[in-house]
């Protein structure tokens, strides 16, 4: 498997501090772990849930040799979400200052048979296919919600009041799923955000830098990082991104 990753947040051009945590990894199998997480709340306690959740899942995934099957890295989701959310929790309880932090979580995991998407919240996962930019997953807003009760046409909810309002979040309550998606293997990239991003860029916008071919998969991130600053940058960005070496889009 050949392919080029890159990754980097910027705190935007209106927030004095970045509560986002992005990160790319891979452990001894040649296998890929990519994570965003947006923190929230608390006194610039944001980062640090942020921080907890790919710190966990960072640490257990360069842990072990390999992922193993499909349903062995399904499992293995669903286990440390539980886990580093029990963290965040008790992190809340022994600082004062922190109640009310959390954290979204978008992961996307890589190996030579299999890609899985998984999400809490409103940080995006993207596939790139054919030279198409395909959102993959969900995100766990209130306005979703009413898009898809047929409350809100796609169009208002992009203008809603309550657009930003998260129905689901590391650290809001005991328990915590994740939605998991299973993606096909055969495709060009692999993009995860955070909403810094997605709310100043529509996914034509984004997929025209990521299938410009004069740019390097450094440069693609930039650009879409310095567009969204010239655009306002009314919140932090950040962004994960792999990309298949041509001939290798398998």
């Amino acid at each position: 498997m050949n392919v080029k990753t890159f990754y980097l947040t910027d705190a935007g051009k209106v927030r004095t501090h970045n509560e986002d945590s992005v990160t790319i990894l891979k452990n001894k199998s040649n296998e890929y772990l990519l994570m965003v997480a947006d923190g929230m709340g608390g006194h610039r306690k944001g980062e640090v849930a942020s921080s907890i959740a790919l710190t966990h899942l960072g640490k257990r995934f360069t842990d072990i040799a390999s992922i193993g099957t499909k349903l062995d890295a399904v499992n293995w989701l669903n286990d440390n979400v539980n886990e580093l959310n029990k963290s965040i929790i008790d992190y809340t309880k022994e600082h004062e200052d922190s109640v009310g932090m959390g954290s979204t979580l978008v992961v996307a995991i890589l190996t030579n048979d299999f890609l899985i998407y998984g999400n809490i919240g409103d940080s995006s996962g993207y596939v790139l296919k054919s030279g198409k930019l395909h959102k993959v997953t969900k995100d766990h807003t209130l306005v979703n919600l009413l898009v898809q009760a047929g409350n809100l046409t796609e169009e208002e909810a992009k203008f809603h009041p309550k657009k930003n309002v998260l129905m689901r979040a590391l650290g809001a309550t005991e328990k915590c799923e994740i939605d998991i998606f299973d993606v096909d293997i055969h495709n060009d990239g692999v993009m995860l955000c955070s909403d810094g991003l997605t709310s100043l860029m529509s996914d034509d916008q984004i997929e025209k830098v990521l299938t410009d071919p004069e740019l390097s998969v450094e440069a693609k991130v930039q650009r879409l990082i310095t567009k969204c600053n010239a655009r306002g940058g009314n919140d932090n960005i950040s962004i994960a991104y792999l990309e298949k070496e041509k001939g290798d889009i398998r």
